[in-house]
């Protein structure tokens, strides 16, 4: 008999293993997948911290994990492009097929989505998940099952050959983005965090091509020092990862007229002192970024199955199944850029 091993949030840092029903196909366009790797997400963090995410609240237990890639077990009878024992990566998010937004090319913004480890819903933390089969992308050979839970959200920056890119936040998504807009041809990519070995590793494994600390400035300071990095030209890309006020001030501040400003990153849910006037006055163009887009995921493997970007040196640490609370706690500490959790291998004589 089949078990389904789950890792379950039951409160703020109450983590518990449960044996939760292996899921059925529930129609003939789904399949279902053996998850063999699992990254930790910040959204994961947030609800394992604090029980909510953004706007977003647990009110029951929740399996964890939305970051996964595995292998196809069983299909359903109307599948067609996927068989038994390729190997996906699991796009998270499923619309309805009935709403404004999903005929509008707006997926991500579909108020009916089903997004794992979103409340009410459970993740993919777990051995078994089922997705519909356009929700699957399939991995070539040349891309590993970690490199398939590495995929970020990037196509709203617009970022074109000789673009100038600023990355406000050297953490996984901000590294990506940096790496991403490399790979599409920007022309000098700046990244700002704190965290000073971040920093270095960003330049170091050519996601960025330079870096600021920013070190508790405020903005005018941190504004003042950013512009001297661009030799005299202002970025014509700002995207803030972080969700820090000081952050976002600083990256309206510095970016050119008429630039593209990318808000990823979620903190509060108001500002103080959003520079309505300089935005309208140079006409920056403000967009905000949820979720995958259509073909983020598609594009993401492409660009690592061509070697466009490297995405390897951002795994930094590994945990087995068995030990997925101490990955979690051990992402409280902010040592790891980005922890892995391996499938549920060895614990079927534990639950």
């Amino acid at each position: 008999m089949q078990n389904n091993p789950s890792v379950v949030l039951r409160g703020t840092k109450d983590i518990v293993f449960e044996n939760r029903p292996v899921p059925h196909l529930k129609d003939p366009h789904y399949v279902k997948i053996a998850i063999k790797e699992t990254g930790i997400c910040g959204s994961d963090f947030a609800y394992y911290a604090t029980g909510a995410c953004g706007s977003f609240k647990m009110e029951k237990p929740m399996v964890l994990g939305h970051e996964s890639s595995g292998v196809i077990t069983e299909v359903g009878s109307a599948v067609k492009t996927l068989k038994v024992g390729d190997r996906v990566a699991c796009e998270p998010g499923v619309p309805s097929r009935y709403s404004y937004e999903y005929k509008s090319g707006h997926y991500n913004l579909c108020p009916y989505m089903a997004f794992a480890a979103t409340p009410p819903y459970d993740g993919t933390l777990c051995r078994y998940y089922v997705l519909p089969e356009d929700f699957c992308v399939k991995l070539p050979d040349t891309v590993s099952f970690e490199e398939g839970v590495l995929l970020n959200p990037f196509r709203r920056a617009e970022v074109h050959c000789g673009d100038r890119l600023l990355v406000m936040g050297a953490g996984p998504v901000g590294l990506f983005i940096a790496g991403v807009g490399r790979a599409f041809g920007a022309m000098k990519v700046i990244i700002v965090d704190r965290v000073q070995p971040r920093l270095e590793f960003a330049v170091k494994n050519g996601f960025a091509t330079d870096y600021y600390n920013s070190d508790n400035k405020s903005t005018e300071d941190l504004a003042k020092y950013i512009n001297q990095k661009w030799d005299g030209e202002s970025p014509t890309v700002a995207i803030d990862a972080t969700g820090a006020p000081v952050c976002i001030r600083t990256a309206l501040q510095v970016i050119c007229k008429g630039g593209r400003y990318v808000q990823v990153g979620n903190g509060k849910t108001t500002l103080d002192k959003f520079p309505i006037a300089r935005i309208s006055e140079n006409e920056i163009n403000v967009r905000g970024s949820f979720r995958y887009g259509v073909n983020d995921y598609k594009t993401a493997v492409g660009l690592i199955a061509t070697k466009k970007i490297n995405v390897k040196p951002l795994i930094t640490h590994r945990f087995s199944f068995e030990h997925a609370a101490e990955a979690y706690e051990f992402f409280t500490q902010h040592k790891a850029i980005k922890i892995i959790i391996s499938g549920p291998s060895s614990l079927k004589s534990k639950l």
